[in-house]
């Protein structure tokens, strides 16, 4: 059972941190391809999984939906040098995805890249487990009822 947290909360992280979205497209026609295309068993499961093991490699937290992935970091460096790293399972499976790619037009990928300053970001949560945010830093409880805009307000003047 989920770890459900009744009442309002809210998600606070320490510092500034990056979040990074990246979803496929599939080929529905083609889904041995589409498989192999976004890596195989070395795909993003993996890359996860891998680097859930090593908080030293910068990534926060992640949530997953299907085919939609939103992953919260530290810093941009962090996700780059992830990205870039031949030792890492990314680079690998990022070159062979565009070898693949200039073979036929199945898949598709895309991802987008935010940039957080410390506190100008908001986050509710109502009679929710950890979600979002949340799983990359703490989820802590709002003491009084409030908007999103003093909410902010709030958080770049602290």
């Amino acid at each position: 059972m989920a770890d459900i947290r009744y009442g309002h909360h809210t998600a606070e992280i320490d510092g500034d941190f990056v979040v990074f979205v990246i979803g496929a497209r599939p080929s529905l026609r083609h889904p041995i391809r589409t498989f192999l295309d976004l890596g195989g068993r070395r795909g993003m499961t993996a890359m996860l999984k891998e680097l859930s093991r090593d908080p030293e490699k910068g990534l926060l937290g992640f949530q997953s939906s299907g085919l939609l992935i939103v992953q919260y970091w530290r810093s941009f460096e962090h996700l780059e040098a992830f990205a870039r790293d031949p030792g890492d399972l990314h680079r690998p499976a990022w070159l062979n995805y565009y070898r693949r790619a200039a073979r036929h037009e199945g898949t598709g990928i895309w991802h987008e890249t935010y940039l957080v300053r410390a506190g100008e970001y908001e986050a509710i949560y109502h009679n929710m487990p950890p979600h979002g945010l949340a799983t990359a830093g703490r989820m802590v409880p709002l003491k009084e009822s409030t908007t999103a805009r003093l909410r902010l307000r709030r958080a770049r003047t602290a």
